[in-house]
């Protein structure tokens, strides 16, 4: 059962789940079309294979139905009768020294998206005790960027991903180049110099342009010539079936020349394989026994395949799994690189970004985003992922490590007339479910500072100190239990101390800054310290100067 074939199977399953085990082909058809867009273009070959595959399930008892969806990690919702693949699901075929791999390209570092391979693929490795790969796929000289070979690892190690082993494609160029000559010599590869746009006509009409009959010994002189040649003036194409459904998995291209010079090689090289042959050459060679990867890929996945059977080895394991749709998060590679060069971005850990160092700069556990990607899964339906749902998550994490302190933005200081209790020491707990981490001391003899924002007429209590009624430009004593504050619904706002405070700033999420005064108990703390600011929200202290404490606000 191909890759298109499993994904009809599951869907009617589904419906057959929902309707007594007796699956209606056209609904079948309609839920594929609902669910899976990339796969409209291919209604015309779906529907007859639907109708079989209906039949099929249509064939087996409820009892059997229930065992294959089981097998392919899917339930139905009951309330919603929609369809629900619960968190990772079985990695199907062997668990016996698995190896898989996460393969990014080195164009930046990683961002939240990345993570939807990495987790997965690690999360496997360590459940069945596997190998995982970290393959650097930097075979195109224009995406590369060249700091991304050491941010990579570094933000795989703080998502606390570890790679077995790090392999770089542009160390085995010569090994793409002896499985391109043997292609070429099984008759599998040919070398074309037809013009692009003569190709795709040709292809489009499943029509062999005139190099596809090119003998071997043509081809291996050609091959010989090609790195003298021109850039376009020849690719290496691998022959697939000219007559296939979609245009694009007809004799696709393997090889092609380019100038650029590449970070790693300078210009040693001008013949550079296209990812379809080095990914299915090195998964290969690498003993990759399953390869998880986009729905997006399916069409490369049935390419890869070809070489494959062109060169006798045994396919791997493909699992497919949808996109994740990132709700109002910015992770264009690309626009951030152009943003950080026209200095829009301050750097790859702007908080503005979606970037792995940029979330975790802000005070995002790595806990919070493993959980986030194990609990969407690999299933083939599309996910989404927000900020909402991420500092959801991470306030779970951070409510009980984060320490509690006050903050007063815009501070102005005030002085209580008519308070009389001379100085006292007022003691809070660092955290009121954690009182074994001790208190802090917050001096107050009838002067504070307070909030410019919390400055306003009526009755306030200053949170454990005294009650106050604020007229205009007076400030009055009014009273001191929190039962006074109570019974006027005194609205409790935070202070700072005169005699110990520190100068805060604190850059938000847009790249904002809140500045004011902290108390005193904050010169204690430790670059990459978490804090919750009081009415303010969660922040990571990220450098400490002699002037003030600077903080990567988090989230409420």
């Amino acid at each position: 059962m191909n890759d298109l074939e499993k994904i009809i199977y599951k869907h009617a399953l589904l419906n057959a789940a929902k309707h007594k085990g007796s699956a209606n082909p056209g609904a079948v058809m309609g839920s594929i079309m609902s669910n899976e867009p990339e796969l409209r273009s291919r209604a015309k070959e779906i529907g007859p294979m639907s109708g079989k595959i209906v039949a099929q399930v249509n064939a087996l008892s409820p009892e059997e139905q229930k065992t294959e969806m089981e097998k392919l990690g899917v339930e139905v919702q009951e309330k919603k009768s929609k369809a629900k693949e619960v968190g990772l699901q079985e990695l199907p075929g062997t668990h016996e020294n698995i190896v898989l791999r996460f393969a990014p390209n080195p164009s930046g570092p990683l961002h939240i998206g990345h993570s939807r391979a990495a987790v997965p693929n690690a999360e496997y490795v360590k459940r069945h005790n596997g190998k995982l790969i970290l393959r650097i796929e930097d075979t195109d000289p224009k995406r590369v960027f060249e700091p991304a070979y050491e941010m990579i690892p570094e933000d795989l190690e703080w998502l606390g991903v570890k790679a077995d082993e790090i392999i770089y494609q542009s160390d085995r160029f010569e090994i793409y180049y002896d499985i391109a000559r043997q292609l070429i010599e099984k008759g599998a590869a040919y070398m074309c110099t037809c013009d692009g746009a003569a190709f795709k006509e040709l292809k489009d009409n499943c029509k062999p342009c005139p190099c596809r009959d090119n003998s071997v010994e043509e081809n291996l002189e050609l091959w010989e010539k090609f790195d003298t040649m021109d850039v376009g003036e020849a690719v290496l194409r691998v022959k697939t079936d000219i007559n296939h459904k979609n245009p694009a998995i007809r004799d696709w291209v393997a090889m092609r020349l380019a100038d650029e010079e590449h970070p790693r090689l300078g210009t040693k090289y001008r013949i550079y394989p296209m990812m379809n042959f080095s990914v299915s050459v090195d998964d290969h060679l690498m003993g990759l026994t399953h390869v998880l990867r986009g729905k997006d890929h399916l069409a490369n996945t049935e390419k890869q395949k070809y070489l494959y059977d062109h060169m006798g080895w045994d396919v791997p394991e493909y699992i497919h799994y949808g996109r994740l749709k990132m709700e109002d998060i910015a992770l264009s590679t690309s626009k951030a690189k152009e943003g950080i060069e026209n200095g829009t971005y301050s750097g790859w850990d702007d908080p503005r970004l979606g970037t792995l160092r940029a979330i975790a700069r802000r005070g995002i556990q790595a806990k919070t985003i493993y959980d986030l990607i194990i609990e969407i899964g690999v299933k083939m339906a599309d996910s989404a992922i927000s900020w909402k749902k991420i500092y959801g998550q991470n306030r779970n994490f951070l409510e009980p490590i984060a320490n509690r302190y006050f903050f007063c933005e815009n501070p102005q200081l005030i002085t209580v007339e008519g308070y009389e209790d001379g100085k006292v020491d007022i003691e809070r707990p660092l955290h009121a479910d954690h009182m074994d981490r001790g208190n802090r001391h917050l001096p107050f003899d009838g002067s504070a500072y307070l909030a410019q924002a919390d400055i306003n007429d009526g009755i306030f209590r200053l949170m454990d100190a005294v009650n106050v009624n604020i007229k205009g430009e007076e400030i009055i004593y009014h009273s001191t239990s929190f039962e006074d504050a109570r019974s006027v619904k005194a609205r409790i706002i935070q202070w700072v101390p005169v005699e110990d405070n520190v100068n805060v700033k604190i850059v938000m999420d847009d790249a904002s800054t809140k500045t004011g005064l902290g108390e005193g108990a904050l010169k204690d703390l430790e670059v990459g310290d978490i804090v919750q600011f009081e009415r303010v929200g969660f922040a990571r202290l990220d450098e400490i100067t002699d002037e003030e404490l600077i903080f990567y606000f988090a989230h409420k």
